[in-house]
């Protein structure tokens, strides 16, 4: 049996006699208590054997929590093979993967559920250059895997449900993942449709007894399809016959706890385990998903081009030189050329709804020196400063530093000129206000604002279109969807509501924010935010992206070319050695911590040790309690693909041999970290 227990150096099978008593319940896969060192502890049993090769005393079993056989063989296999590769242990990846039990939920019957006949073939799928095939495929369980790239304006939930709804009338299961409750809510409803309650949605906003009977209806075979955020890729769907992630690109499917599994990377582990069919979906493509399609692993399921451009609004780059912006007062105030403002005017006056898309909620959530555009930072922290969202604008100022807020746009710190009440910024890492701000490169005492968040924006707007209504999407105030007819919807990035119909115009602002992070997948999180959007437009529609015209990311925008952007941007990561080309292995801790994990470790050959190097402030870290941020440093350990696996058997052996020691600094492994930096 295997115990769930912290530490690396005890994750191994124990074995454990069976009294007489408990011989029916006690069957592999079903929750124990044992004891364990004096203590109490659960744990799953894996199999069940006729003598023990332990040559001393043999423990009882303590108590069987459960005789439901939560544990099934597949899930114990790849609950091994996460662990295996992210260098973690089996009791972490259990602890995900399975929830935690809940007696009355357990002990209810479920009632069966009878399926609805399911069409033989589903005709829009014929859009999709060899689409019929894959169903075909699908339905006879052969275990096809694709890379899907979805057609702008295209119903991808219904779709996602008609892929599961074959693999259900072929006699197998299907398990779709979703990034959040939003997308949950819209592919169960359509699953709902084709396969009645066959279906359960599982997120983590589910109470305890919701979401044990949903996962127990996986298991039981009552759910013959899962649609779930990231944990689901763990659910014990019986006979599995489908794995689908839509828009493997969010960030939510990083796991955030130990051994911070990817589920795109758990779904595949898990498709080549079980024989399952793979797609990986969305209207971008990640470098990732590219890399499985060059490797063959999986292929391509897209449109031909004259579909594609038949299906693609026109979109344009005017550019957002403040050059541009200067000649126009109100385009410089709201940050839209004249040309956006302009078709967003046409299509307002031909009664349809526009969309904006900001990168930042709030309303002034950057600013930078309005000389040298030097960001602005905090004198105690290094964070970035912002301004309040009321009160800090005051009333225009036609002199001096004050004339020309956002496009040439100063606003001058500690003093007050003609009625101008002062603004005081303050940092979003310490909250401590600046009230007399100085720039640290030309000594300039004026700040500019960089990002004009969604309530600045729709606040200009509210000018500009006096008598249109003017929406808010963002925050904690996200609408499911909106009305159509003539009105301006303001949205944060992810949050842009759909409408019936489409939008008549979509502007994409501040395109610069996104592609200017200091981030490995800056541009293509940027293409797949912007595609996103983009889709919600009608294919007569017209979309507006403020971004420089000749950067490569936005002409893929334009030509909508997600493939080649992802083919772009393998190639480069190929060339300069980042992910999916290699393998990462990001090691964080003090100086002492990392140097005694290197110490016990045996690297593989043509290791690269990068580092280390000390982590920004307001970095997550393991550190707990009173370690100072400032001793928290990350190196980087890469190698080639072909020997990940062995360099995380590396460093899951140095980390036994680091618990077996019990050294209990801070210290954290993270194989191929979404964030490098």
């Amino acid at each position: 049996m295997l115990p769930l227990l912290e530490p690396a150096h005890l994750d191994r099978d124990f074995d454990y006699a069976v009294p007489a008593e408990m011989d029916e319940l006690a069957q592999p896969g079903v929750r124990v208590r044992v004891r364990f060192s004096g203590r109490l502890v659960d744990g799953y049993i894996l199999e069940r054997l006729t003598r023990s090769a332990h040559s001393g005393k043999i423990v009882p079993l303590q108590r069987v929590i459960s005789g439901e056989r939560v544990l099934t063989p597949e899930i114990a296999r790849v609950v091994s093979a996460v662990a295996a590769r992210y260098a973690g242990t089996r009791a972490d990846v259990l602890r995900l993967a399975i929830p935690p039990r809940h007696a009355r939920t357990e002990a209810a019957e479920a009632e069966p559920v009878v399926l609805p006949e399911i069409p033989e073939d589903f005709p829009d799928w014929s859009g999709y250059v060899h689409g019929g095939s894959f169903l075909s495929a699908l339905r006879r369980g052969s275990g096809p895997r694709a890379a899907w790239q979805a057609l702008p304006g295209e119903d991808w939930a219904r779709r996602l449900a008609e892929l599961a709804a074959t693999t259900v009338a072929g006699g197998r299961s299907a398990i779709i993942m979703v990034p959040d409750q939003r997308d949950l809510d819209r592919v169960v409803a359509e699953c709902a449709v084709l396969v009645g309650d066959a279906v359960v949605g599982l997120s983590a906003g589910l109470g305890p007894a919701a979401r044990y009977r949903r996962w127990l209806a996986a298991l039981r075979g009552v759910a013959r399809v899962v649609v779930g955020t990231r944990s689901a890729v763990f659910a014990p769907a019986r006979d599995l016959g489908l794995i689908a992630v839509w828009d493997d690109g969010d960030d939510t499917y990083a796991e955030p706890r130990a051994p911070y599994p990817h589920a795109r990377e758990v779904a595949m582990l898990r498709a080549h385990e079980t024989g399952a069919a793979f797609v990986v979906a969305g209207f971008a493509r990640t470098a990732e998903a590219q890399a499985v399609v060059e490797s063959g692993w999986a292929h391509d399921l897209i449109a031909d081009r004259q579909t594609l451009r038949a299906a693609t609004p026109r979109i344009h780059a005017p550019g957002d030189s403040d050059i541009a912006l200067e000649r126009d007062p109100m385009a410089r105030a709201i940050r839209i050329p004249g040309t956006a403002f302009a078709a967003a005017r046409r299509a307002l006056a031909a009664g349809e709804p526009v969309l904006v898309q900001v990168p930042r909620r709030g309303y002034v959530p950057a600013l930078a020196c309005a000389k040298c555009r030097t960001p602005a930072r905090c004198r105690h922290c290094n964070g970035p400063l912002t301004l309040p969202e009321t009160g800090a604008w005051g009333r225009r100022d036609t002199k001096g530093d004050n004339a020309g807020r956002e496009g040439g746009s100063g606003i001058p710190l500690g003093s007050r000129a003609s009625g101008e009440t002062a603004a005081s910024p303050s940092c979003r890492w310490c909250g401590k206000v600046e009230p007399a701000f100085r720039c640290g490169s030309c000594g300039s005492r004026v700040l500019r604002a960089v990002v004009i968040g969604a309530q600045r924006t729709a606040e200009e707007l509210g000018r500009a279109f006096p008598d249109v209504p003017i929406r808010g999407s963002g925050g904690s105030a996200v609408l499911d969807s909106v009305p159509e007819g003539p009105q301006v919807v303001v949205a944060t990035i992810g949050a842009e509501p759909p409408v019936p119909g489409g939008y008549g115009v979509a502007l994409l602002l501040d395109g610069w924010a996104l592609l200017g992070r200091a981030d490995l997948r800056a541009a293509e999180d940027a293409l797949r935010r912007w595609m996103s959007a983009a889709t919600l437009v009608r294919a007569a529609g017209e979309v507006l992206v403020m971004a420089e015209p000749s950067l490569p990311t936005v002409q893929a925008l334009v030509r909508w070319d997600p493939i080649g952007h992802a083919r772009h941007e393998l190639a480069a990561r190929v060339e300069v050695r980042f992910p999916p080309a290699v393998r990462l292995a990001a090691v964080d801790g003090t100086t002492s911590t990392i140097g005694e994990l290197l110490g016990e470790t045996v690297l593989p050959d043509g290791v690269e040790v990068l580092g280390p190097v000390p982590l920004p402030p307001g970095a997550r870290t393991p550190f707990s309690g009173d370690a100072a941020p400032a001793e928290v440093e990350r190196m980087i350990l890469r190698v080639d693909r072909h020997q990940g696996s062995v360099l995380s058997r590396s460093l899951a052996d140095a980390l036994t041999i680091r618990s077996s020691h019990r050294s209990d600094g801070p210290l954290r492994v993270q194989i191929d970290p979404v964030d490098i930096g």
